[in-house]
């Protein structure tokens, strides 16, 4: 077997084409992760893993170095603000050349849609994808899942309904996908300027009504300015129509749960009393993708 084929079957582009035990096989092993007993352990002592980021983040950046630096590998911090891709070296140029220094995998995040598989039958070392575009958000979707499975054991049946800007939300596609693969139902909530047509078809758009009486009510971030015709003229009209509120919350059935993938617009799409309520996994979600990262990290250079 190749070097590039052992590589290939060792990235994670995104969720959609995953199997349900692909799937459980990382949540299991992240729940492995949280229970593990020390902070440091040496199962990547000296691997080197590069995190690639053409696209800012701190939260998604972070989870990965602490994920990373748990399992004992050495890391390399990429911000493409301070680098040659500043003076017209291509995405390819710069992966390619962390590649020929002798690192052992990749993690990427990038604003281009479908450049990541391209890049992938190039690159010999494993890449994950830590966001890219509008297309995929594959850890955030399993960190998610995680979360879902802790909460209520069983993944297969839960209904879970997507609420916001589903047209921009790489959150949304990667949840979807990894959601049916392991037999949730999914639902969207979006005003008309906001749907993905395209995925109409994989999961209903229902009204706002319908949509907290889920199992588990996920709000997305929403950035407005994106929508140059917004049918809202103000973050206020978009909570009144589309936000949870606490009027809305207490419509929830009494088992069920709020995600958000983070950062939150507090009293835009969220009220801010129930970012941290009972049912609220906000910062629990966040908690978990340190494990589900390092089961990932692992599962790409084991």
């Amino acid at each position: 077997m190749t070097q590039l084929h052992v590589a290939s079957e060792k990235h994670l582009l995104g969720t959609k084409g995953m199997s349900a035990q692909e799937i459980t096989s990382i949540l299991d092993r992240a729940a492995y992760w949280e229970q593990y007993p020390v902070k440091l352990s040496n199962h990547l002592q000296g691997r080197f893993v590069a995190n690639m980021f053409f696209e800012n983040s701190t939260r998604t950046r972070f989870s990965f170095e602490v994920a990373e630096k748990r399992l004992g590998a050495e890391v390399l911090n990429f911000a493409a603000a301070v680098s040659s891709v500043q003076k017209g070296e291509s995405i390819y140029d710069t992966v390619k050349t962390l590649e020929s220094m002798g690192i052992d995998a990749g993690v990427i995040r990038m604003k281009p849609n479908g450049l990541l598989p391209e890049l992938a039958e190039k690159i010999k070392v494993p890449l994950i994808n830590a966001g890219d575009g509008n297309n995929e958000h594959p850890t955030q979707a399993l960190l998610d899942l995680y979360t879902m499975r802790k909460q209520f054991g069983e993944l297969r049946g839960l209904n879970v309904s997507i609420i916001g800007d589903i047209k921009h939300s790489r959150v949304a596609r990667s949840n979807l996908w990894a959601l049916q693969a392991v037999g949730a139902r999914v639902s969207f909530c979006a005003p008309a300027g906001m749907q993905a047509p395209e995925l109409a078809a994989h999961a209903p758009y229902i009204s706002m009504d319908e949509a907290v009486k889920a199992d588990v009510v996920m709000m997305l971030r929403v950035q407005l300015e994106r929508h140059e015709e917004s049918m809202f003229k103000s973050p206020e009209e978009y909570r009144e129509a589309y936000g949870l509120t606490v009027k809305r919350e207490a419509a929830m059935a009494p088992h069920a749960i709020i995600m958000h993938p983070a950062p939150v617009n507090r009293d835009v799409e969220i009220d801010d009393v129930l970012v941290e309520c009972g049912r609220s996994k906000i910062f629990e979600q966040m908690s978990h993708g340190v494990p589900i990262r390092m089961a990932v990290i692992e599962r790409a250079l084991s």
